[in-house]
């Protein structure tokens, strides 16, 4: 079965991959995206279904083919869960802007010398500011970042906010991050 989800917006591809799947008792469903967001979340809604997928790049899209039924891979132990996934909804921690940027840079900086590190970062909504042009933070962020931190911004949220090719620390990510940690992470924080 082939799915056509080029152009479509997150989560629908991962939306279309679902019903596909879930309408065969076993087979191959390659859907088709234009965009390495789109297949990151469709081939990891696939792992988290116990499928195998497969990403391959053609051209300017890229295909993840999902198999369902077969004996693919032998068995193997599920993955351990994550601590913790941090999403960052705002560029402040509290009202008074001015003082909630004090506040959101002593938080990852208090953050990284502790060594209290979450798994996963995603910035969403205003926060992605914090990964783009609030540069007093970036310092902090990459050390973080280098400290084995995966860190995300929301690709709607930077579209929203024009600020697409601005991104400095990190990765362009997506809600699915969100959905994915309510199952993959013992905790998830927002702020």
């Amino acid at each position: 079965m082939l799915i056509d989800a080029r152009g479509q917006g997150c989560p629908k591809p991962v939306m279309m991959a679902e019903e596909a799947v879930t309408k065969m008792q076993d087979g191959i469903v390659d859907v088709l995206v234009d965009n390495e967001d789109s297949a990151m979340n469709v081939a990891g809604f696939a792992a988290q279904n116990g499928l195998l997928a497969e990403t391959i790049r053609e051209g300017k899209d890229w295909k993840v083919k999902i198999v369902k039924g077969y004996a693919c891979k032998p068995g193997s132990e599920p993955e351990q869960k994550k601590s913790l996934l941090l999403v960052v909804g705002t560029d402040t921690l509290g009202k008074e802007e001015e003082l909630g940027i004090i506040l959101m840079q002593g938080f990852f900086d208090t953050m990284k010398v502790t060594k209290q590190l979450p798994h996963t970062i995603l910035f969403m909504n205003a926060g992605v500011k914090l990964t783009t042009i609030k540069t007093d933070i970036f310092g902090v962020l990459k050390e973080i970042e280098k400290m084995g931190v995966e860190i995300y911004s929301c690709g709607t949220c930077l579209k929203y906010y024009n600020l697409e090719s601005e991104l400095k620390v990190g990765k362009r990510g997506t809600t699915y991050h969100v959905v994915e940690g309510m199952q993959d992470f013992d905790k998830v924080v927002w702020i």
